[in-house]
């Protein structure tokens, strides 16, 4: 399973890469703290409880001609939607951290440069 770091994100979304930004967390959630251009379906409760019936009836939604880019609170439920995606044909991605990485990468915080450089020393 894949997984993009949100500076590799923010870089093919600024070049105008055809990417489907998916956020699977409550609407509320992300109407209030989303990536700007990211669709929701939100089924993150679903996903957590192993429950994917509800986001694979939703899969009509989601266009099969781009990389989709699943993202939720921090990571974690998200890679369960990109596994019913990839198992239905899809290309798609996790965004690493979910939502509180993109926002500590945003924001320039230390606990994201921190985090990110444990990833790169400790594969």
């Amino acid at each position: 399973m894949s997984k993009i770091r949100p500076p590799e994100l923010e870089e093919r979304l600024e070049t105008g890469e055809s990417l489907y930004v998916l956020d699977i967390r409550p609407r509320k959630t992300h109407q209030r703290d989303g990536i700007d251009g990211s669709q929701n379906i939100p089924v993150y409760d679903d996903l957590r409880r192993g429950d994917d019936a509800e986001f694979r009836q939703s899969l009509s939604k989601i266009p099969k001609g781009k990389t989709v880019v699943t993202v939720c609170k921090a990571g974690i439920v998200a890679k369960k939607a990109t596994a019913v995606l990839e198992e239905e044909g899809y290309d798609a991605v996790t965004l690493s951290g979910g939502m509180r990485g993109w926002n500590g990468y945003q924001n320039g915080s230390i606990g994201y440069r921190l985090s990110s450089l444990l990833r790169r020393l400790v594969p």
